[in-house]
Parts: structure tokens; sequence; C-alpha cells
């Protein structure tokens, strides 16, 4: 780029001035040349005059810095994804239009990202991935050379980028106390190995040493997906989206290839007399001299085991705060599991801690099952973040009523399930720091968690309860989600809805809260649990759907109660009416032809309200964003009473072991053809329209 720099006023003159000055200097000249052969020269003065003072050089003129302004800022985003750089552009603060080294972050990756800033000022680094931004802006990305069949898997790849939109959470820990440094830095590390143990569990581990050189959109898409496996609606089943040439099928690495070349090999797995041995759910299921075994988390990870179970220790050795007391056991007892598989004596100290005892959320190991094709081992994640002090507002509100809420879910219940007393914790609201592993989704994200899944706490209802209130709470995302809601939504309904944190928080402490209530971890049937009367996948769904639906009745039934404000319960129905929405528009099935969990709940529950007449779809309207014809209203006044009729059918099918009645719901709503499926496909087509949330993290130490 060339710059035009001034001339200082110093050095610059009239051009008539100039012109002025030709007669008397070619004067000079004939005077020099004929005196010096025909006049004596004169005689030299006493003294010399003094010499005349020297204009001083002028300082040249700083060069102007670059101005960053050649690319808007969302397509920034995309585009640095798109390119495999670390980077983000997080607002246009000074409204410039131009990127400046103030509103940057480097983004968290299992390597170091580069120094995009330095001294206030760009680097060469920055400089450089700008320019290499600009020239895909301007020409797109590079296919000369490639053959037919690669453009198209390049082509696909950037098109399952796109339905993702990068989204930041950002921690500063710069000016935080070294004790709070070393103990982020720690758990990084941790985060780091994590990652390491669940591409193992996923098969992806070693894979990405075959993406091609010149292929940073297929990096890109292996580090969001955590393999090259291609996730979202349009693209999912595109057989040429991989972000590998070879494009390798999906195989999970807990169960052995050979068996997975079946598809009901999870069903073949149950039937055996070993299933309770072989699909526990801390275990890899191996096959020796064609046998099956099950061989435990510590050993079969067992370098990236000890490598974390260190650095849990050295960050419980960096806690010297009394009041971290609560943390540091917990870090302690974790530390330990890696070492011994025994995820249940870190459980004990976890349940202790809470928002009262704690500035920090962790969780780290093993423990949801939905990311493999039987839901039954525990996928390793990291959870880390601080604890949100609003969460005790909510604790003080619903802490006195929880064992009505138990009497009313057992009500609903019916036989062979009764009341018991319910001593779980209700949500802590935590802003999250960092999700890694398998709780590191490609997009969307969990919004709450109940855990542990299994033993004693768990039981014994002292297990824990977290909303994480930041996740996706950016304006970007708001913004999108106003988008698609005002696409699907008539005007009447649409002017009721909100965004706010608080609004989208009451449905997930809700959700979480009716995890703990009625049919539950632990409960069986004629000594049965979930998992076996029902099956993995099927058991999984049933508890969302039993907690989501909960979370919609209790709405109401607390707002009846005057515990919460009936505008407040009102919005809130709405916004999970939207969240359901949301999950129907992404399918009901993964690529590999899994069922998503959440997509069936969602149709169920949909499929109910609009049998109940609960919201209703009226074709001859337009939607709210004045484009879209056909679009869903909310009938208040109905809502509360068809809520109460499907948790009592699906709380009844849990109480009762029932899974015909199960298989009937999901007939009726998810694979039965007719208005409803055809419903459905309009939901997806403008739902796909936007891009959903992909959380990147950005910690500064």
């Amino acid at each position: 780029m060339k710059i035009s720099l001034p001339i200082p006023p110093s050095r610059r003159a009239p051009l008539a001035a100039l012109a002025g000055l030709a007669t008397p200097l070619a004067g000079l000249a004939a005077l020099a040349a004929g005196a010096s052969c025909s006049a004596p020269h004169p005689p030299l003065p006493a003294e010399p005059p003094p010499a005349a003072t020297p204009a001083p050089t002028p300082t040249p003129a700083a060069p102007q810095a670059p101005r960053f302004d050649q690319i808007p800022r969302i397509e920034l985003n995309r585009i640095a994804v798109e390119l495999d750089l670390p980077l983000f552009w997080i607002a246009d603060r000074n409204g410039s239009g131009a990127v400046d080294p103030d509103e940057v972050s480097a983004l968290w990756r299992h390597t170091p990202a580069p120094a995009w800033v330095a001294s206030g000022a760009f680097t060469p680094a920055f400089t450089s991935a700008y320019a290499a931004m600009t020239r895909v802006k301007a020409e797109g990305h590079l296919r000369a050379g490639l053959d037919e069949a690669e453009v198209r898997r390049r082509d696909a790849v950037l098109a399952e980028l796109s339905a993702g939109r990068p989204s930041l959470l950002r921690s500063d820990f710069r000016g935080a106390p070294a004790e709070d440094r070393a103990i982020v830095g720690h758990l990084l590390k941790v985060a780091e190995l994590i990652e390491q143990i669940h591409a193992k569990q996923l098969g992806s581990a070693g894979m990405a040493d075959q993406i091609p050189a010149d292929d940073p959109a297929s990096r890109a898409l292996f580090w969001r997906n955590q393999g090259p496996w291609c996730q979202q609606p349009r693209t999912r089943d595109n057989p040429d989206c991989s972000a590998l040439p070879s494009r390798p099928p999906r195989v999970t690495g807990v169960y052995p290839a050979r068996l997975q070349q079946d598809k009901k090999f999870c069903a073949a797995l149950e039937a055996r007399p070993d299933q309770k041995a072989l699909l526990s759910p801390f275990t890899v299921v191996v096959e020796e001299r064609g046998a099956l075994r099950a061989v435990p988390y510590s050993e079969a990870y067992k370098p990236e085991m000890e490598a974390v179970s260190r650095e849990l220790k050295a960050a419980a050795e960096a806690i010297q705060s009394p009041s971290e007391a609560a943390f540091k056991a917990y870090l302690l007892a974790a530390s330990q599991a890696f070492l011994d598989n025994r995820w249940e004596a870190a459980d004990e100290p976890w349940a202790k801690m809470n928002a009262e005892n704690s500035a920090w959320y962790l969780r780290v190991g093993p423990d949801e099952t939905y990311w493999e094709p039987c839901s039954r081992k525990a996928g390793f994640h990291v959870s880390f973040a601080r604890i949100n002090q609003e969460s005790l507002t909510w604790q003080k509100k619903l802490d006195p009523v929880k064992s009505d809420m138990e009497t009313a879910f057992a009500g609903l219940a019916g036989a062979p399930y009764r009341a018991r007393k319910v001593a779980f914790h209700l949500p802590d609201f935590i802003d999250v720091l960092l999700n890694a592993g398998e709780s590191r989704a490609a997009t969307g994200g969990t919004a709450g968690q109940s855990l542990p899944n299994w033993g004693p706490v768990a039981t014994e209802g002292r297990g824990r309860t977290v909303v994480m209130v930041n996740l996706l709470q950016d304006d970007d995302s708001r913004a999108a989600l106003r988008e698609a809601a005002a696409s699907l939504l008539c005007k009447t309904t649409m002017e009721s809805v909100s965004l706010e944190r608080p609004v989208a928080a009451l449905g997930t402490v809700l959700h979480e809260a009716a995890h703990n209530l009625g049919p539950a971890q632990g409960y069986k049937v004629q000594g049965k649990t979930d998992d076996e009367l029902f099956g993995g996948p099927l058991a999984s769904m049933l508890e969302e759907l039993k907690a989501q639906t909960g979370a919609l009745f209790f709405t109401g039934w607390l707002a009846q109660k005057g515990v919460l404000d009936p505008a407040l319960a009102r919005m809130s129905e709405v916004r999970d009416v939207i969240w359901a929405l949301g999950q129907v528009g992404q399918g009901m099935y993964t690529a590999g032809g899994e069922p998503r969990p959440y997509g069936h709940l969602a149709a169920i529950q949909l499929g109910s309200l609009l049998d109940a007449g609960a919201i209703g779809f009226y074709r001859g309207e337009t939607a709210a964003n004045g484009a879209d014809k056909g679009c869903f209203s909310i009938q208040s006044d109905k809502l509360p009473a068809a809520a109460e009729a499907l948790a009592r059918a699906v709380l009844g099918i849990k109480a009762r072991g029932d899974k015909a009645g199960a298989l009937r719901l999901r007939e009726t709503y998810v694979e039965k053809a007719g208005a409803w499926k055809a419903l459905r496909g309009v939901i997806e087509e403008r739902m796909q329209r936007m891009p959903l949330g992909s959380v990147v993290y950005a910690i500064e130490l």
C-alpha cells in the first residue's frame, strides 16, 4: 500500500515566489563569471560577518497507522473462522468502522494463539492475517489445481462453518490475584488434556494430521466439531462434507469398530448377559481374541489421566485462601479419581461446594452420555466457571416449595410412584469461563446441568444443578434469535417475547429442578432402571422430556401459588416455546441416524400443545417479520392445562416403565406422516436460515 506524505509547511513556498527567483540567480551567475577575469578581489573585512543560523531540519511527519476498515465486523469474524485464525473482533466500540487494537481478542485453542496486539498496536501477525482475510473477501477461497471432488468437499466444509456464528466468552485475569491466575493456568492445561481424552472417545484422535496443509477451513471444522464429521442440519447428510479428503465414517472410540458395522449393535450389547459390565459408564469396550471386555477409563487413557491428575493437584496446591477450602478438597478428590476411576468418591466433596463457600465452579471428569450411539458411556469434559450470586435469589424463592413441587409431580405420575423426601440443591448460576471436551458444543450449548448421573450423591438427592447464564447472551446471539423467532411467530405473540437473561434463566432453573423431582435418578420399576426398561437413547429422551415439560408445568403452577410474577411466567412460557421451535428446527436425527433427544422431545411437546389448542398455526397470517406467510400464535390461557396434561402422560410413562407408551408418543409426534410432520419442515426451513451461536473462548492471564 502507498501512503502519500504531505510536504512539511516549513519547506513549502508559493509557486510565484519560486518563479521570481530565476532572474536574480541568472544575473549573479553572469557577474560571477565576468568578475573572475577582469576585476581584483575586494579586501577582506576586518572581522568576518557572523554566520547565518542554519534553518532547522524539519522532522518528517509520522506515518499514519493503516486503517483496517475493509471488512465489516460480522464478516471479519466469519472469515477468521474459515482461515482458522484464533481471532475475534469483539465490538466496534468507537463506531469507526475499523477494527482497533483494543477491540480484538485472541481465542483459546489447544495451541497458543499468535500475539495480535503488542504495546497497544497491532503486530505484524495481525497485519498479515488481515491481508489474508481481505483477499478472501475480495476473491474467495482459492480452488486452483483442485479436482472436482476436492472442490465439492471444501465448499461443503465452508457451508458447514457458515451455519455457526462465533459467540465470544471473554475472561480477563490480568489484574487478578496470583492465586487465581495460578488456578486458571493449571485448569487450562487440564482442559487441553481433556480434549485429547475425549478425542479418543470420539474416535477422532490423530485424524487432524490428514488435513491438507492449504486447507484452513477444514482445520477450523475439525477443531469446532472435535472431529472431521459435519453436524449442521443442511450439511450433516452431505457425503462430501468432511474435514478429511478420505471422508471417514463416524466410528466412536469406546466400542470396537467391528461391532459398529451393525447399526443395531447397541441393542445387541443390551441383550448380552454381561451387559451391565460392558455398558457401565466409566469403561471402554475392547475386543481381545474375539471376546469383549470392559476396560476402566483410568487404564484405557492412562497417560492423559495421570497428567490431568498432576495438574489438578497443582491447582489445589496453589490455593492458600481459607475461603476456598471446599474447592481445594474437590480438586484433590478429582485428582485421585483420574488415577483410580472412583468418580463417586469425587462427587462427595463436589456436592458440598455451593454459591456460599466458593467463588469457583468446576466439574471435571466423565458425565453425560448423549454424545455416543448407545447413550451409555460417560464423556469426559471440563466445565469451569465463576459463581454468579444472582442464583441465591432464586434459591430463596424456590427452596420453601421444593417438597410441594415433588408432591405435585407425584400426583401427576400416579402409581406405583410415591412422593419422596427431596434434598437436592436448587440451581447455582454460573458464568462460564471455559467448556472443553464433551461440554464444548460445536454450536449452541448446554444452558443447565444436573449432576452426577450415578451413585449415592445422585440417588440421595445431594447433587448439584447449575444454570450457565452467560452462554449465547451476547448482542449478536440475541439479535439472531429474535430474527428467527419473528419468522415463525405471529405479531401479537412476538410482542410478548423477551430474550433478556432473567426470562431465559427461569426456564432453565425449572428444567434442572424437574430433573430431581418425580421418577428421577435411581428410580426403578420391578428392579429395573430406566436405561434397562427403555434402552439408553429412549430413556435419555424421556428424562429430558420430563424435565422440559416440568419446566413448562411449574411456570404456571408457581405463578398460581404467588411464587412467580404472572407476567414473568407468561414471558417464560413463550421463551420455552421458542426454545422448542429451535430444537425442532435442527431436525430429528444426526448424520449417523441416531435420534436427537432434544429434537424428539421438542417435537412431542409442540405437537401435543398444538393438539390441545395451546398453540396454533395460522397459514393465512403473516409472521412478525412481515415477510413469511403462516405463523404460530400462543394461547396463554390454554397453556397451563396443556402442559399439565403432557406432564401427566410423560411422568406416568416413567413411573410405570411403560415402554409401549413412550414409543406411541414418539410415533405420533416424531415419526408419523401428516400435518405436524409437514409443519416441522416449515420450522426447519425458517430456523436454519439463522446461523447458530458457536461459543469461542478468550482467557487473558
